[in-house]
């Protein structure tokens, strides 16, 4: 996104009814177009950071009491001038505010550019700029933390420490390349070769993107098992409403049905699935086709079995290959035939839970089990969670590993130093220290308009 001296101008608040909304300004001209359409009240001249009350004008007609904000530059999110009118939350009247500064000067911004142009102007990095849309769309707390991290600079931080060592390194390779009688070149190529791997090795144990996805669309628990197991009356056990259809008559659900709660401040996506068994119902067959479908994406694979009903061989056919995380034993207010140690003998390696929906009993118990299938704290399990910054990490792990092998083949350590900065450009792509045209472009076209 090519920078621009134009005085941008959008709604920075979302559409709709409410008590206020915000319309922003940023660019040179900003206060000059402000105070075009704003008269302040008591005539007096706007002072930055401070909220002013006054009127929105059309000539001399009234279009709105409201108060304006001036933050100029530096000191402001763009580090630009800065503006923003705080007026009635109606769609109308935000639309003729922003006719009228249009009017006066300014154009619409792009979407991201108030956050892009805080970018290019040194407030932020990119994946500071990339955590302000996580911050926007975090629908859970650990989203959110993750967020705030990500704005505060700690993924950046991590990114500059290990950009800073490969430019030491770049250094001690330039010097015994200047200087061969000063410098031994074997020792600089030993020492290069121990820290690349060292390098490589934090950056590859820093890479999840896994925590990345889990942090922002929840934990993929999937309920599966035979039809009338139970796995309705525990979803919407969990879910504490009545959600999913419950009946006596087995092959009741016949398709996928998910939904989603918090635990812990961690999300949760709840999928129900049609019973798991033969069928000659061309319906159920792709309902049960479908709850495949949802094992194979599932983070946790729940197992629901009728703790009050043997297991035949069909149930065993059926559910051989399902290799779940966890097993529920419901209905554990009946005379109980399948126990907690048969069930763990059959399905080795799950964690087992016995339950009674109705009653909530063992509820508690299992929501801690979902929860600690997540990475444990949130953010802080990994470094780098967002899966361009994990591309960009593997990418600068590969030119890593090559200036290590080029050193083991006795390469001269010019070869060695053109890998190294391959990984330092890598590296650089995360924060923009790297300009890349198109991957900037990428970030800002997921913003929304007037951030």
């Amino acid at each position: 996104m090519n920078m621009s001296t134009d005085t941008i101008a959008a709604q920075a608040t979302p559409s709709g009814e409410g008590g206020i909304a915000i319309v922003r300004l940023s660019g040179a001209r900003c206060e000059e177009i402000l105070l075009r359409v704003f008269r302040p009240k008591n005539g007096k001249p706007l002072a930055s950071r401070m909220l002013t009350f006054g009127h929105v004008m059309d000539g001399d007609v009234v279009v709105d009491e409201a108060m304006a904000v001036l933050f100029r530059a530096p000191h402001s999110y763009t580090r630009e001038d800065v503006a923003e009118i705080h007026c009635h939350g109606s769609d109308a009247l935000v639309r003729r505010i922003l006719l009228l500064l249009l009017d006066h000067g300014a154009r619409m911004a792009r979407p991201g550019e108030f956050t892009c142009r805080a970018f290019l102007n040194g407030r932020i990095d990119l994946a500071q700029a990339e955590a302000v849309m996580r911050m926007i769309r975090a629908s859970n707390d650990r989203a959110m933390t993750s967020a705030i991290r990500q704005m505060e600079g700690g993924v950046s931080a991590f990114v500059r420490t290990a950009r800073e060592e490969i430019v030491a390194l770049l250094a001690e390779i330039a010097a015994a390349i200047d200087f061969p009688d000063e410098v031994e070149e074997s020792e600089t190529a030993q020492q290069v070769h121990a820290r690349c791997g060292a390098i490589r090795e934090r950056l590859l144990a820093s890479c999840d993107p896994r925590a990345g996805r889990i942090e922002d669309e929840g934990l993929r628990v999937v309920l599966c098992g035979r039809p009338n197991a139970g796995k309705s009356s525990l979803l919407n056990a969990l879910l504490g409403g009545e959600r999913a259809i419950v009946t006596d008559i087995p092959g009741t659900t016949r398709d996928t049905l998910t939904e989603s709660i918090q635990i812990d401040g961690l999300k949760i996506c709840l999928t129900d699935t049609a019973g798991l068994r033969e069928t000659g119902d061309a319906v159920e067959r792709i309902g049960v086709s479908r709850a495949r479908k949802a094992l194979d994406e599932a983070d946790v694979r729940v197992l629901v079995l009728d703790s009050s009903c043997a297991t035949s061989a069909e149930d065993r056919a059926a559910l051989c290959d399902l290799a779940p995380h966890i097993v529920v034993l419901s209905k554990g207010d009946l005379p109980p035939v399948v126990s907690a140690s048969a069930a763990a003998e059959e399905f080795p390696g799950a964690q087992v839970i016995t339950v009674c929906a109705p009653r909530g009993e063992g509820l508690d118990a299992l929501r801690k089990l979902l929860v600690s299938f997540a990475p444990q704290d949130g953010a802080e399990s990994s470094m780098l969670s967002q899966t361009r910054h994990v591309q960009a990490a593997m990418h600068a792990c590969d030119a890593l590993a090559e200036a290590q092998r080029a050193i083991e083949e006795d390469m001269p350590l010019d070869v060695c130093a053109v890998d190294l900065s391959y990984a330092l450009d890598a590296l650089g792509e995360i924060t923009g220290e790297t300009l890349n045209e198109q991957v900037i472009d990428e970030v800002f076209a997921r913003f929304c308009v007037g951030k």
